[in-house]
C-alpha cells in the first residue's frame, strides 16, 4: 500500500470538510489512518488459497459447518464498515481443511473494500477451488453503517446473503439442516 498517498488523501479530505489539519487532535490522524488501512484492507494482498492449502484426509464426508465467524468489512460504495457473522459449510470430498482455515478465508475477503453479496460468493468460490467439496453453502448476516448512520438510517437492520453450490443446491433438506444449525 502507498502510505504517502493515503496520508495525503486523508489530509485533503480533512481540508475538504473544513477542518484545520494542523490542529492538535488531527496532526497524527493521516498517519493513523494510513496504518489502519494496512490492517483493514490487508486482504487485498492475501491469497485465500494459502489458508486452504493445509488439508487432511477425511473418512467422514458429512456436513462441516463453522458458524458465527465474526467479521468486519468496508462497503466499497461509501467506505463505511459493515460487520456481522459468517456461516460456512461444505460437504467434504475426501479432504477437509482445518476449522481455523475457514475463519481465515472469511477474514481474507472481509479485509477488502467490497459488497456483502460479492463477499458471500468469493468465500464459496475459494472453498470450491481449493477443497473441491461435494457442495458449499455460505450465509452472511451483517449490519451496514452506510444504511444505519446515513441514508435511510435504520439501525439494527441486517442484510442476509446466501449462496448454495453443488449438493446443497440439489438437496433442499441439506439446506434446511444448514439453516437449523445456524439458528
Amino acid at each position: 500500500m502507498d502510505q504517502d498517498k493515503i496520508r495525503e488523501g486523508v489530509r485533503l479530505l480533512l481540508e475538504g470538510i473544513g477542518e484545520d489539519v494542523n490542529r492538535e487532535g488531527l496532526l497524527e490522524t493521516p498517519d493513523r489512518i494510513a496504518r489502519m488501512c494496512t490492517q483493514i484492507f490487508g486482504g487485498l494482498c492475501e491469497d485465500p488459497g494459502v489458508h486452504l492449502a493445509k488439508q487432511f484426509q477425511a473418512v467422514n464426508n458429512n456436513l462441516v459447518l463453522e458458524k458465527d465467524i465474526l467479521f468486519y468489512s468496508v462497503c466499497e460504495h461509501h467506505l463505511l464498515p459493515f460487520y456481522g457473522k459468517a456461516h460456512v459449510a461444505y460437504i467434504p470430498n475426501g479432504r477437509v481443511a482445518g476449522l481455523s482455515k475457514l475463519a481465515r478465508t472469511v477474514e481474507v475477503f472481509a479485509r477488502r473494500p467490497q459488497i456483502q453479496e460479492n463477499m458471500t460468493a468469493q468465500i464459496a468460490d475459494a472453498l470450491e477451488e481449493h477443497l473441491h467439496p461435494k457442495g458449499v453453502m455460505v450465509m452472511l448476516e451483517a449490519e451496514h453503517l452506510c444504511m444505519t448512520m446515513r441514508g435511510v438510517q435504520k439501525p439494527g437492520s441486517k442484510t442476509v446473503t446466501t449462496i448454495v453450490r453443488g449438493v446443497f443446491a440439489e438437496d433442499l433438506s441439506l439446506q434446511q439442516t444448514f439453516l437449523q444449525m445456524v439458528k
